[in-house]
């Protein structure tokens, strides 16, 4: 199974769990480091995760996990908070932020660019709407967004 069916699979698994803590699943990776798998889950809710969320989900997944077996080899499960410089995925994400600087990279460029630093302005009907630091204004689709995260503001 290719890594992102992989990750579409776990993101379905681990989504029901995170929601019935009352928290969202913000991003599922599964990686190789130093000869260690690690799958790698990435909860969040407003007023920041706890450690006591991250064993709760952890414990619970861990459960969901053995009984569906969607990883055939031995990994470790890590289970965390996205941090200061969060990912940003969806619609939901890009709204929730509304007025914070990103990062961003589109899939193909717009007017020459691919690269973005920027506020966000809006997101609705699947595009975010940024102003870059010289001013310009640029509207993006999501389905257009290869990555984007949060910019940390010091």
């Amino acid at each position: 199974m290719k890594p992102e069916g992989l990750e579409d699979k776990i993101r379905a698994l681990a989504a029901p769990v995170a929601e019935g803590f009352g928290l969202e699943l913000v991003d599922v990776s599964f990686a190789s480091e130093f000869g260690r798998r690690i799958l790698r889950i990435c909860i969040d809710k407003p007023g920041g995760v706890t450690v006591e969320d991250c064993e709760r989900v952890s414990r619970e997944l861990s459960t969901v996990l053995d009984v569906e077996d969607p990883i055939p080899q031995n990994y470790n499960l890590e289970v965390s908070s996205p941090g200061l410089d969060r990912p940003l995925k969806t619609e939901r994400d890009f709204a929730r932020f509304v007025g914070r600087r990103a990062r961003i990279r589109s899939k193909e460029a717009l007017e020459g660019r691919r690269n973005f630093k920027a506020v966000i302005d809006e997101a609705s009907g699947g595009q975010v709407s940024v102003t870059d630091f010289d001013g310009k204004k640029f509207t993006i689709a999501i389905a257009n967004i290869d990555r984007a995260k949060l910019e940390i503001e010091i």
